[in-house]
């Protein structure tokens, strides 16, 4: 997810920064800031090149059609510049200023979970989903930042790599891997097959001259042949050796935690608060379904409540209506700035994407010139039966959807991103982020704008979006306890799906899509974690301000300072941050 970019003032910054500039340069050299500014300069240009998805994503088109480069000797190459540029600019950080030192600590964050990743996670040997999800080009053809020609030529370019990128997936990965991964990678290759062969056809099947396209059928050709001749090597090669060890286990789960949140905790003390939390939220939900009903049973309340959804055919122009008196609602309560008037477009998920989500947010990268951003939902296929449809529309009740629209879009990840990319902060800062605050603030809102009144037409109106509040809620809590009991504490993928059949009222084949993801996404704790640190962060700084406090004022503070790690920004906006964990 992405967003879109527009100037605004960035008071909690400039206030932390106004008395912190560099020192300038001296005749005995230049001054820390500059040297830790071209030291950063020079690594982001490494980790652009060996990484240009990332910056394609970013925005930064100069490196797409570069090298991805999977070979055994590249990768070891590129682990051994993340080493170097650790060496050189760990002794950087107390002679900066303020403002630099932020960036360096962000930086080097960044660099610690790529290490992390290639070392102890081995992603590279042990997780064919890497290379499966390695060839993404839809944003070639949804975004026009640069003229058709163009990105042709870079479609061309990326295609024509993909006989070596498999090549050193085969030669790369362990003999035995595990099965949660092989399966997912072989339906994540071919779904980038069909996504080539359908829908990249059909987007460049007009406005390409005749020699690019004969050009592209070959690439187009060859790098479909890749994908399903990768699913059909794990399918023959792999799947009759798989196992079930894919815990990360304790040691990584806490250096998961320290490298991408920089939080030094124990999970268990994690898991403790999760527990309790979910107790409470489930008392909640009890509550507040007898509001509604207090004849029946939470759940069959809830039931209740999925059935008022829309048609099938009106499913985008509801979500579609319903965003305008959101958006408003910010406004008339003066939550949070909106920095753009340009408007999110609603539309349905393209068809590669619909087997893995069923609503989500799309915007530009915070350096991209191309500025609409999509809000999609999945709608039901026409080959569906009467039952199908009906169940698949029943997790887009009215009440459902409204929720859902805060998480994506309004102030969820689409108002995030607007200030991302509105802000006058560092590449570094809209480069690196943090799983817990991106997920954190859009699971955050949603608790926020219950509090703030939204709905509330009456009180079974109100409860009717609170409960579907809660019901999200407890799915994201459900996710923080499975994270941490499947990777240090051995639960089962089919304890993981008990649990959540139980505490979050799911059905068996959707609580198993949450545990199963689990299994290879130990990170989706964040959405939990992330919601709680920024609560806390909120009650601090309340504290703090006193009568002066706003909450529009904390919002926009939060978000205009990138999108760091959750206990860096406690630095920015709290005086004297307490000591002990920040959630």
């Amino acid at each position: 997810m992405k967003c879109i970019r527009l100037i605004m003032p960035v008071l909690g910054l400039l206030l932390f920064f106004s008395a912190c500039k560099p020192k300038k340069e001296t005749a005995a050299g230049p001054s820390p800031d500059s040297t830790f500014a071209k030291v950063a300069d020079e690594f982001l240009e490494g980790y652009f090149t060996f990484r240009p998805g990332v910056a394609t994503y970013l925005g930064l088109h100069q490196y797409d059609r570069a090298k991805r480069d999977y070979s055994k000797a590249g990768l070891a190459a590129e682990l051994d510049r993340l080493k170097a540029f650790e060496q050189k600019l760990a002794p950087l950080g107390d002679s900066l200023s303020p403002k630099a030192r932020f960036d360096h600590k962000l930086l080097l964050a960044g660099i610690h979970q790529e290490i992390f990743a290639m070392e102890d996670l081995a992603i590279y040997t042990k997780n064919p989903m890497t290379y499966a999800g390695s060839i993404s080009l839809n944003i070639f053809v949804q975004r026009d930042f640069a003229p058709l020609k163009e990105r042709v030529k870079s479609i061309i370019a990326i295609e024509d790599q993909t006989p070596a990128i498999f090549a050193a997936a085969r030669e790369n990965l362990a003999d035995s891997l595990a099965k949660p991964y092989v399966e997912t990678a072989i339906l994540i290759a071919r779904g980038g097959a069909d996504f080539l062969e359908k829908e990249l056809v059909e987007a460049l099947s007009q406005g390409v001259d005749d020699s690019l396209k004969t050009a592209f059928t070959a690439s187009n050709k060859k790098a479909i042949a890749e994908l399903r001749g990768f699913a059909t090597w794990l399918e023959k090669e792999k799947l009759s050796k798989v196992h079930n060890h894919y815990a990360i286990g304790k040691a990584n789960y806490k250096k998961m935690l320290l490298y991408n949140e920089m939080l030094d905790v124990n999970p268990e003390d994690i898991l403790t608060q999760g527990l309790a939390e979910l107790k409470k939220e489930q008392e909640l939900f009890a509550q507040v379904a007898k509001v509604i009903n207090p004849n029946k049973k939470a759940i069959d309340v809830f039931e209740d409540l999925k059935k008022d959804h829309p048609t099938a055919d009106n499913l985008i122009p509801d979500a579609k209506k319903n965003l305008e008196t959101i958006r408003q609602f910010l406004i008339d309560k003066k939550i949070i700035t909106v920095p753009s008037e340009v408007r999110v477009e609603v539309k349905e998920t393209p068809q590669f994407a619909r087997s893995t989500s069923t609503a989500s947010m799309d915007t530009p990268g915070p350096f991209e010139k191309a500025t609409q951003a999509f809000y999609y939902i999945t709608p039901t296929e026409k080959n569906w039966s009467a039952k199908q449809k009906e169940e698949w529309l029943s997790q887009f009740s009215y009440y459902v959807t409204d929720i859902i629209s805060v998480h994506e879009a309004y102030p969820g990840h689409y108002v995030q991103f607007l200030h991302l990319n509105a802000s006058p902060i560092s590449k570094i800062q809209k480069t690196f982020g943090s799983y817990a605050f991106v997920e954190g603030w859009a699971h955050y809102t949603e608790k926020m704008m219950i509090e703030e009144g939204f709905g509330a037409k009456d009180p079974v109106t109100q409860a009717k979006y609170h409960l579907a509040q809660l019901d999200e809620s407890l799915l994201r809590l459900c996710r923080l306890c499975v994270s941490i009991k499947t990777h240090t504490e051995g639960m089962t993928l089919a304890d993981a799906t008990k649990f959540i059949e139980d505490n979050a009222y799911y059905a068996y084949k959707p609580a198993y899509q949450e545990a199963l993801r689990g299994t290879f996404d130990p990170g989706y704790l964040s959405y939990t974690l992330g919601k709680l640190q920024i609560l806390k962060l909120r009650e601090e700084y309340k504290a703090q301000e006193g009568a002066s406090f706003s909450l529009q004022k904390f919002h926009d503070q939060l978000l205009d300072n990138g999108m760091p790690p959750i206990t860096l920004l406690r630095e920015v906006l709290l005086k004297n941050p307490p000591a002990g964990a920040s959630f």
